[in-house]
């Protein structure tokens, strides 16, 4: 497959000071520059130089990234993404801040930058004979962006384009109901062996809803609630299990609004397993397992 991962999320925060504070203190981010107004964050277990992007002025997802594994295969989705119909563009090598070169598809309102080449930072417990994590953790200590979930109009098109273009698998949908011709109202794709690097949620184009960090474990997930906790940031969320994905879960907002999450568990997913289904009349149950319950805010407030 061409396509490994996410490999940014670049948003916009209303107070640098703030955002800052909350992404290294308390999710544990370790920063890696500063330049031209953006600040970069990366995780303790990822090697790239930036997982994420802040940028001062608002609110809301400027552009995401996902990392294509070949050059040809660069290529290769470039060209394929012209075919079906998205409009595409280019960008040079610098042109996204330590990024190769790559092009930009617009879809959903969103901009999805594809690309090959990162500058290579390297992990904190180094690849010789490495320790199993760093002994200076800060807040949560997060290890690496997990996934995100995106709001827009024409899911159908979209998941197709990730389908047939990109080579993800559906693995879990909610549609309205079982009757044909019932729209859809989410997608969880895959393009690994996670039940799902991006989610596709049905809404207004262009709103974010949530960016994932990855924990270990469901003790991991509990101790970070205490760290949210200790630091007084808003909890939207858990922690609690989804039913869908089996995910367990907290989700939270840094101090801008954008939603924040932190995720384990969830199972192992193989191109073969077939795609689970969730109907709408059973959303509370998907969202909050054991409460059956569905937070307002969970589902009306994004960025």
């Amino acid at each position: 497959m061409g396509v490994m991962r996410l490999g940014y999320v670049h948003v916009k925060v209303t107070d640098m000071a703030e955002a800052r504070q909350h992404y290294s203190e308390t999710v544990g981010l370790y920063e890696t520059g500063a330049a031209d107004g953006k600040v970069y964050f990366k995780g303790w277990d990822e090697w790239d130089h930036h997982s994420l992007v802040l940028e001062e002025g608002g609110v809301g997802l400027v552009r995401l990234g996902m990392k294509v594994r070949k050059p040809e295969e660069l290529a290769q989705f470039e060209s394929a993404a012209q075919k079906f119909g998205y409009t595409v563009t280019r960008f040079s090598k610098g042109e996204n801040a330590e990024v190769g070169d790559g092009f930009t598809v617009h879809m959903l309102g969103h901009q999805v930058d594809f690309y090959q080449d990162m500058t290579y930072l390297g992990v904190d417990v180094g690849v010789l004979n490495p320790m199993s994590h760093p002994r200076n953790l800060k807040g949560i200590g997060a290890p690496f962006l997990d996934h995100m979930l995106l709001k827009g109009d024409d899911l159908e098109t979209a998941e197709r384009f990730f389908v047939d273009v990109l080579d993800f698998a559906p693995v879990e949908r909610m549609v309205a109901s079982m009757d044909d011709g019932a729209p859809l109202i989410a997608t969880w794709l895959s393009c690994s062996s996670k039940t799902h690097d991006i989610a596709l949620l049905k809404g207004e184009d262009g709103g974010l809803h949530h960016f994932t960090f990855q924990l270990r474990d469901w003790g991991k997930v509990q101790d970070a609630a205490d760290t949210l906790v200790h630091d007084d940031v808003p909890i939207d969320l858990g922690p609690t299990r989804h039913g869908i994905t089996r995910g367990e879960t907290i989700y939270f907002f840094d101090p801008s609004g954008n939603r924040n999450e932190v995720f384990a568990g969830g199972y192992n997913f193989n191109y073969d397993r077939p795609c689970v289904t969730w109907t709408m009349d059973q959303l509370a149950r998907g969202l909050d397992y054991y409460k059956r319950e569905v937070t307002e805010t969970f589902l009306t407030v994004y960025t």
